[in-house]
C-alpha cells in the first residue's frame, strides 16, 4: 500500500509498475486482518460505520455485487454514481444515496467531488475505465485523497477491504512483532 496521503494532489489510480510495490505490509494469521493492518500502516484509516462511495467500472460491475452485499452487510450505507447505482438495483442492492456525473447535476443536487469534500463518505471505490481520458474518476480519486478519504481502485483490494472491515468488527486488532510471529509459526 502507498501512502498517497503525502501526495495530496495525486491520483490514486495505480500503475502496472506500482501494483507490485508498496511501502507497508500487515502481518496476521487472519488475511483480513493483515489487510487491515497494511492499510492502518499506510494511513488509510477504514471506517467502522457511515457511508462508502462506489463508482465502478462496466467490467467490475459483476464484483461490484458481492461488494455492495458485504458492505450493507456490515451496517454500511451506500452511496453510487447513477450507472453503479442502477446495476446494484438489478441484483436487489438499494443505495441510499444516488450523485450525478461533475458538471451534470442540478442546482442544490450533489457531485461526487462535492459528496467526498463535504466529509459524509469514509470510503470510496472508484474503478477506472481503461487507458485514457477518466473524467470523473481522476477527480473522484484526487478529492478523495485531498480530504484524506480512503480510496481503492482495484476489485480485488475493495473485496479485500470488505473482509478486513468484517475482521476489524469481529475482533480485536493485534500488534506482534515479526519475531513474535515467526515463534508462533516455528
Amino acid at each position: 500500500m502507498l501512502p498517497f496521503s503525502r501526495f495530496p494532489s495525486a491520483d490514486t489510480l495505480l500503475g502496472p509498475e506500482m501494483r507490485s510495490t508498496g511501502e507497508v505490509m500487515g502481518i496476521d494469521r487472519d488475511f483480513a486482518m493483515a489487510f487491515a493492518k497494511s492499510q492502518l500502516g499506510a494511513g488509510q484509516n477504514l471506517p467502522s460505520e457511515g457511508n462508502i462511495f462506489l463508482s465502478l467500472a462496466d467490467k467490475d460491475k459483476p464484483a461490484g455485487v458481492e461488494l455492495a452485499k458485504g458492505l450493507a452487510s456490515l451496517g454500511f450505507n451506500l452511496v453510487a454514481t447513477s450507472g453503479t447505482a442502477d446495476f446494484l438495483k438489478l441484483y436487489g442492492i438499494g443505495v441510499a444515496n444516488v450523485v450525478g456525473k461533475l458538471g451534470e447535476t442540478k442546482e442544490g443536487e450533489l457531485d461526487a467531488v462535492s459528496l467526498i469534500s463535504s466529509g459524509s463518505v469514509g470510503l470510496v471505490v472508484n474503478t477506472p475505465r481503461g487507458r485514457g481520458p477518466r473524467g470523473d474518476g481522476y477527480h473522484i480519486r484526487t478529492a478523495a485523497n485531498k480530504f484524506k478519504v480512503p480510496c481503492i481502485t482495484t476489485m480485488s483490494a475493495a473485496l479485500a477491504a470488505v473482509r478486513a472491515l468484517g475482521a476489524m468488527a469481529a475482533g480485536d486488532l493485534v500488534v506482534k512483532s515479526i519475531q513474535e510471529h515467526h515463534a508462533e509459526s516455528a
